[in-house]
């Protein structure tokens, strides 16, 4: 028994420590993965224990005015995000086919590091979506798809700065930041009640265009031969992305293929609402504005 709890402890070490960036190993909320691992274990109790029984005897909050701050808020961090991206080196210095990891403290790669960690934060804020909605009660709203990205994107996201803090896996963030732009712009928009958007459908098409083109350029990785980009965290991360894939495509062909458009809205429901990156809805009552 001694023996084999020596193995484990020898691979967990291996994996955990030996194969981690030393350079974020230290970083906030980077240390461990029993952090992460205990922020999602919290959100998840939180979405379906906490509080919805925090709120069973409660009215919905109206957070109108909150949700106008993090929707700016959130618009502000993922540009700001897309511009470091591109000052490291993304659409004019990284290779697209294929962009290994520097690990070495130059200025350019300690500041690739830290764009990694910052959206590794930013995931952990996108937890209060699900929040919000709880508060708002709409737990109903609250879909497998929706918690599985949420939990999902968090804990890659600390893998990322714990293991690839730059190089061919940053595409995704700066992909991703920009969707996430667009996004929250919406959110805005309606929050703001400046007009009926009609763009909705262009939003999911957007975000399965995302999940096809993080796939093709993982694949090239993959395919080209020496790649010095590590190879595993991208036969680990691919089926998941074309799992995401599959989710996403599923939810667009029942609510604007299987259903017509002007009847339903991204969730299927009534056309007085709609959606958000997720597939859970998002009303534009006064006391429900996302």
């Amino acid at each position: 028994m001694t023996t084999i709890l020596r193995i484990l402890y020898s691979h967990y070490k291996y994996i955990v420590e030996d194969l981690s960036d030393p350079r974020t190993k230290d970083w906030f909320l980077v240390g461990s993965p029993w952090v992460v691992l205990g922020i999602i274990a919290f959100y998840l109790r939180f979405v379906y224990v906490l509080g919805p029984k925090f709120m069973e005897r409660r009215q919905p909050y109206n957070l109108k005015k909150v949700l106008v701050i993090y929707n700016i808020m959130q618009i502000v961090i993922n540009v700001y995000l897309l511009y470091e991206a591109i000052l490291i080196g993304w659409f004019w210095k990284y290779k697209v086919i294929c962009e290994p990891v520097d690990y070495s403290n130059s200025p350019d790669a300690i500041r690739a590091a830290g764009a990694v960690w910052m959206y590794y934060m930013v995931k952990i804020i996108d937890l209060f979506d699900t929040v919000f909605f709880i508060l708002r009660k709409k737990q109903v709203q609250i879909s497998f798809l929706h918690v599985y990205h949420h939990a999902g994107v968090t804990f890659g996201a600390w893998a990322a700065t714990r293991y690839l803090a730059g190089g061919h896996a940053t595409f995704l963030g700066v992909i991703n930041s920009f969707v996430h732009v667009v996004m929250y712009s919406h959110y805005l928009w309606t929050s703001l009640k400046l007009g009926k958007p009609w763009w909705k459908k262009y939003i999911t098409q957007l975000q399965i265009f995302q999940f096809w083109t993080i796939l093709v350029h993982y694949s090239t990785a993959i395919l080209t031969k020496d790649c010095a980009f590590p190879k595993w965290p991208l036969i680990i991360f691919i089926p998941q992305n074309f799992f995401m894939l599959i989710l996403f495509s599923d939810f667009y062909y029942k609510t604007y293929i299987k259903k017509s458009p002007s009847k339903v809205d991204q969730n299927g429901v009534s056309s007085k609402t709609e959606s958000n990156e997720n597939g859970v809805e998002l009303s534009n009552g006064k006391s429900k504005t996302h």
